[in-house]
């Protein structure tokens, strides 16, 4: 399943491009949470993130990309990712809403998500993204100098179904520098002790997405909103992370967690 031809180390050097550029990208998904609440539309929150990118002298990585019309992914309830911002799209109370953003600054790429409630939101959506985020930590924390790929894998998964939810195996992290997408891909399941093994200057974009019911998906006729099969809610968050001899580096955290 997996190449170690093409997986290729950051330099020190080459870290601290992308923390300058996690740092800008972090700043920008914070000013698009605070601007999350009922009655805000989903190409408000791209318009946003776009000022935020453009006063920081920053790309927005996903404008383009492959076609994608935007600088934000905004996907609501059920939607796993890849939702489209739309004027016509108004954010209702009680809604999940997940937000994916990615920066391209000096030359490299960094990337993030998160999951939010437009308001209170029901237990049921609370649950979901609390071990949603879990799983993220639980995935960084096996990201260890000498581990495998695996063990992030399965950290990830062993925690979101202990929780009594699904991880989505349609779509999978991925290592992130000069090209938004690089080897190796790092799915949200998966067994401990295989797959590449994991060396100090290795950058991983990790990102559990999480659904209540199956952990099946399905995209809808735009070409890239992409929704649970089952209607059931979805949850994703997600971290740019460098291995380090000491261990992984969150460079996305922006006092979060």
């Amino acid at each position: 399943m997996f190449s170690t031809k093409t997986i290729e180390l950051k330099s020190a050097a080459e870290i601290a491009c992308l923390r300058r550029g996690a740092e800008i990208l972090s700043q920008a998904l914070a000013a698009v949470m605070a601007a999350v609440q009922p009655g805000t539309t989903t190409l408000e929150l791209d318009r946003i993130a776009a000022a935020e990118f453009s006063r920081r002298k920053a790309k927005p990585a996903f404008l383009g990309y492959h076609g994608f019309p935007a600088s934000l992914c905004v996907s609501l309830n059920d939607e796993i990712i890849h939702g489209i911002p739309s004027a016509d799209r108004c954010i209702q109370a009680g809604d999940l809403v997940s937000l994916d953003l990615g920066c391209l600054f000096e030359g490299f790429y960094t990337d993030v998500a998160v999951t939010v409630g437009a308001g209170l939101v029901s237990p049921e959506a609370a649950r979901l993204m609390t071990a949603t985020r879990e799983a993220l930590v639980a995935g960084i924390a096996a990201m260890r100098p000498d581990g495998r790929l695996g063990d992030v894998s399965e950290a990830v998964q062993e925690h979101a179904e202990a929780s009594g939810f699904s991880v989505v195996r349609e779509f999978v992290g991925h290592g992130i520098g000069r090209a938004l997408h690089e080897d190796p891909p790092v799915p949200n399941f998966g067994k401990a002790g295989t797959g590449p093994r994991l060396a100090p200057g290795l950058v991983l974009a990790i990102e559990p997405m999480v659904n209540v019911g199956g952990w099946e998906a399905r995209t809808l006729e735009d070409g890239w909103t992409c929704v649970t099969k089952d209607g059931s809610l979805s949850a994703h968050f997600e971290h740019t992370v460098a291995l380090t001899a000491q261990g992984p580096e969150v460079l996305t955290w922006h006092g979060r967690k």
